[in-house]
């Protein structure tokens, strides 16, 4: 038995069988749908059910707030019919178009960027060229290993594709490439996914927010937007739990020289003893400096807990949710879980 589902971007409508999600049956069929987690973690997927019923398997509030849901939004990797519906997934004001690519990489060089995050810089050997929009990630696989998800770091017209890896307790894929990945080794790249993209036609000031490897992508978008003379200020807040986790630091203060209109804000959340950094968590930071929100830009990328905790905060300082462009890093037990509960 099949139900059929309307998505309104789409003519012909789409069957979707007894127990599958939407977005599966819309990715069998080739339809466009976006993603990005396929796990209930992110929001790419959010959609709007116009009609019908459907069964929505457990999910990040994050990724599907409360409200959201109550106003009739919905999240396609998680939504299972129960009858005929129509849908729409939500139209973001800019698209990243780019070929999705297939990609066959080799080691170009690994280096530590912290005690337990390693910089990866990967040659495309086949399937370029690879064209994606700044805080796109892309999929990983190392031989023998299940896949993970990785932003890119590096400029998007780099010959060099850059990715920090950070060491996950339990993690088998980041302690493979912490311990036994050398240059040389070959490494698929499928990409590129992802909804939390700089905008380019965005004129306004931009507040980007970073924790651990999540700087990774903040850093590609913060170097786009400043490259193509950003018409507004644009501050990146980076947060660690102390001074070793610290990365990058020559880089982001070049930047602060050559932009007057760029602030860099290191934040410790654990430091012992007296710092010369700012102190605290992200979220509180932020409410403490209170930056220009004005048809401002948001940019987030680390640990889901401080994702969450600054969307909020920055809501409560005004800046609508559709403005916040949000990547959390959620770790491959993390997502299992929340499958398990499915």
């Amino acid at each position: 038995m099949a139900f059929a589902v309307k998505i309104r971007q789409i003519a012909e409508p789409l069957n979707v069988g007894m127990g599958q999600t939407i977005l599966a049956a819309a990715q069998s069929a080739g339809i466009p749908y976006p993603f990005g987690c396929q796990s209930g973690n992110c929001g790419a997927c959010k959609s709007t059910l116009y009609a019908g019923e459907v069964e929505l398997s457990p999910y990040s509030e994050f990724a599907l707030t409360g409200a959201e849901r109550e106003a009739g939004l919905i999240l396609a990797c998680r939504a299972v019919p129960w009858s005929d519906c129509e849908v729409a997934w939500l139209e973001q004001d800019e698209v990243a178009a780019h070929a999705l690519r297939h990609m066959d990489c080799m080691v170009s060089t690994l280096a530590d960027l912290t005690h337990d995050i390693k910089r990866l810089r990967l040659r495309v050997l086949r399937g370029g060229p690879y064209h994606f929009s700044a805080g796109q990630y892309a999929t990983l696989t190392f031989p023998g290993l299940p896949p993970r998800d990785y932003s890119m770091a590096n400029a998007h017209d780099n010959d060099i594709l850059e990715f920090h890896v950070r060491a996950v307790d339990g993690g088998a894929v980041s302690r493979f490439v912490a311990r036994d990945l050398k240059p040389g080794d070959l490494v698929k790249v499928d990409g590129p996914f992802g909804i939390s993209f700089l905008r380019e036609r965005h004129v306004g000031p931009i507040v980007a927010l970073a924790g651990g490897s999540g700087l990774a992508p903040i850093r590609c978008i913060v170097e786009q937007a400043l490259k193509h003379d950003a018409k507004g200020d644009v501050a990146l807040y980076f947060g660690v739990r102390e001074e070793r986790d610290l990365y990058l630091m020559p880089e982001f203060a070049a930047l602060t020289k050559r932009h007057p209109s760029f602030r860099f804000v290191p934040v410790l959340s654990q430091s012992s003893g007296p710092v010369k950094r700012r102190t605290g968590f992200l979220a509180d930071v932020l409410k403490k400096d209170a930056p220009n929100l004005q048809n401002a830009k948001a940019y987030l990328a680390g640990p889901p807990a401080m994702v969450e905790t600054c969307v909020t905060a920055l809501e409560a300082m005004g800046l609508p949710r559709q403005d916040c462009h949000a990547d959390a890093f959620y770790t491959a037990a993390e997502k299992a879980s929340l499958e398990a509960a499915s």
